[in-house]
């Protein structure tokens, strides 16, 4: 690599700004690409993205564009911040204008619908040729932002991506891991999306401490049982992109999906939940796909099935949460006893 490190950020939500402004405040050149161009003037003019992170300056390397080519044009790195199901598009409109010695690094924390791919695995089908990773872990945009105290995960199978991504983000209050586990690292990041729907739903019906401290437990047992079967490291679920992202996700206000739920048990519906957001919340998705492919393949997953009921189906929490007590007891760390041996 050069001295100054040329990188283009696609997507400019909350994330990917983050993530450029980042780059950009270590004094790298990075672009910023978002479809609208008039939002793109507007960053350039302003230096800052007034829809997502409002009054936050931004850094004057970042330079917004709509211009993909132009974007993408002499960039070592390229971060991919684009929601779940415009990201193979988005990948697409991009292929043309990438060299196989670009590093692709998806930032995006859902499944694509109809294939239930991750994101890696769309990178690998769409760009052959190219190294790629993922990152994932807690981060919340509006702390990083706020530069409070953050790390994450780059996993990659590939040395080089994980050594390239480590440096072009680490910074005083941005540090970051590394993992070989792609699969695990991204569906730790997907899957707890589905969880905070259900602690925002716990919080706003004033469910106690042992509730909560009972509901992220099982939670991580759920995932880490679901990722096992698709191949990923249980291991990796006791690291940042597993319980650490499941803690935030499931206890802060400022997770989307954790407010979504609170909505929920509030007495909302779902699309008034979703649609007083103002942004995506991944979980909601990733519920229905995630309850189709654990029936498929048979994974015990009860509080993915039970909240499925409380938002698809309308059932009374009261009424899922004692189905759930009621179910058969089993094993507490399936790594240590397999429920099949009870």
């Amino acid at each position: 690599m050069t001295d100054r490190v040329k990188v283009a950020v696609l997507g400019g939500g909350s994330f990917g700004t983050v993530i450029a402004n980042l780059i950009g405040s270590k004094g790298e050149q990075v672009h910023l690409w978002m479809r609208n161009a008039e939002r793109a003037e507007e960053i350039n003019r302003s230096h800052e993205n007034h829809r997502y992170l409002p009054g936050r300056p931004l850094s004057e390397n970042l330079t917004a564009t709509a211009d993909l080519q132009r974007a993408l044009q002499d960039a070592e790195i390229v971060f991919v911040s684009i929601p779940s199901q415009s990201f193979r598009e988005v990948i697409r409109q991009a292929k043309p204008f990438l060299r196989a010695d670009q590093i692709v690094v998806s930032t995006t924390k859902g499944i694509e619908a109809k294939s239930f791919s991750l994101m890696s695995q769309i990178l690998s089908e769409e760009l052959p040729g190219n190294p790629i990773g993922v990152i994932s872990g807690p981060n919340l945009a509006k702390e990083i932002v706020q530069q409070q105290l953050t790390a994450t995960v780059i996993a990659s199978e590939d040395e080089r991506v994980r050594t390239a991504v480590q440096q072009i983000l680490h910074c005083a209050f941005f540090r970051v891991y590394a993992s070989s586990d792609m699969y695990g690292v991204e569906l730790g990041g997907t899957l707890k999306n589905i969880y905070a729907i259900a602690s925002g739903l716990s919080a706003a019906l004033g469910m106690g401490e042992n509730t909560k401290s009972m509901l992220m437990t099982r939670s991580l047992a759920e995932m880490s049982r679901f990722a096992v079967q698709l191949g990923a490291n249980p291991m990796t679920f006791l690291g940042l992109a597993g319980v650490g992202d499941l803690i935030v996700t499931c206890s802060s206000p400022l997770s989307r999906n954790y407010r979504v739920g609170y909505a929920l048990g509030e007495g909302k519906t779902l699309e008034d939940a979703v649609e007083s957001l103002g942004e995506v919340a991944e979980g909601v998705n990733t519920l229905r796909y995630v309850k189709e492919k654990a029936d498929e393949l048979e994974i015990y997953m009860p509080l993915v099935s039970g909240l499925y009921e409380v938002v698809f189906n309308h059932a009374p929490v009261s009424q899922v949460a004692k189905m759930m007590m009621l179910n058969t007891q089993s094993s507490d760390v399936e790594f240590v006893l397999p429920r099949a041996d009870l």
